[in-house]
């Protein structure tokens, strides 16, 4: 073959299409879209989204450990006549709560190259408002009071009464790293990440009784209601599925399982009950703690766009 031949034959092959040209495929729209979403498939190699929809949920509340504290100083004729505090630990078992909760998601994919597996990540976040209440809480406590004048202590039991525990979850943020496997239409994944809730503790109703010389004696007077909330870190798992209508639009079902850390609240409130026995006004502080944790089990479906 001379040298001739061999640029005619090469000639040949570049219009017919035989030889590809680089510069002409990376200018070419097809080629450019390919990588986007290849041929015969919707799912495209990386995309950002942002998603809006609905979940059901149970949230668990197990266990709250509650701790409360109550100091006191009897008054006679404004004359102090002795001084005491009582205290005690009690746990609260708290049942669970289901319901359906506004969700919204964002985030974004990105396919390893040349291979159908892929990474990504999304912010989730569910309004949960989910709530539940034990009444007539008993919290058993002990303790002891001090005649003015006198060194000697005089031993009591009591308990302080709640009229209605409250605790719940609010708003749940959570930020989920995942991998997965794409396929023509739908994307299996699973990831795991760390979470931030919004929880509320209500103590309504609280009084504190004491049992002195055998009789039932109301320390703290009219009801007072204390309330504690914080932001709580904790984890969550996810697994799901996508399903993409075309290109730019997918639905997106998944369970997660997710724990907050435990809820440490505090409260504090003076009281002043001018009714004390035999004509006497008591004055004192009602201070407590709670902790606890929150386990969710949900199913999410929303409806994404994909950028």
């Amino acid at each position: 073959m001379n040298k001739l031949t061999f640029v005619v034959i090469v000639a040949g092959l570049a219009a017919a299409g035989g030889v590809p040209d680089a510069n002409a495929q990376s200018a070419n729209p097809l080629a450019r879209a390919a990588q986007i979403a290849p041929p015969g498939s919707d799912v495209p190699r990386s995309a950002f989204f942002i998603g809006l929809g609905g979940s059901y949920n149970q949230s668990d509340f197990g266990t709250q450990d509650v701790y409360a504290v109550g100091t006191s100083n009897v008054f006679q004729n404004g004359l102090l006549t002795s001084s005491g505090s009582a205290a005690g630990p009690a746990s609260i078992h708290i049942d669970s709560e289901s319901g359906f909760a506004f969700s919204m998601q964002g985030g974004y994919f990105q396919n390893f190259s040349g291979s159908d597996w892929l990474w990504g990540a999304k912010f989730t976040y569910r309004d949960l408002t989910a709530t539940y209440a034990v009444r007539n809480v008993l919290l058993p406590q002990t303790g002891s009071f001090t005649p003015t004048g006198s060194a000697t202590p005089v031993p009591f039991t009591g308990n302080a009464l709640v009229g209605s525990y409250q605790t719940n979850i609010t708003h749940e943020i959570a930020f989920i790293p995942f991998i997965g496997r794409s396929f023509e239409k739908s994307i299996l994944y699973i990831g795991v990440g760390p979470t931030l809730s919004r929880m509320r503790t209500n103590l309504n109703g609280l009084i504190g009784f004491a049992d002195i010389n055998g009789a039932r004696t109301d320390v703290s007077g009219n009801p007072i209601s204390l309330s504690s909330a914080s932001w709580v870190y904790g984890g969550a798992a996810t697994i799901g599925a996508t399903y993409f209508l075309d290109s730019s639009w997918f639905l997106d079902f998944s369970y997660t399982f997710a724990m907050t850390g435990d809820q440490a609240l505090g409260y504090s409130s003076p009281f002043s009950n001018p009714n004390g026995t035999n004509g006497s006004t008591v004055t004192g502080t009602l201070v407590g703690t709670s902790s606890g944790r929150v386990i969710t089990q949900g199913v999410t479906a929303t409806i994404n766009k994909a950028f």
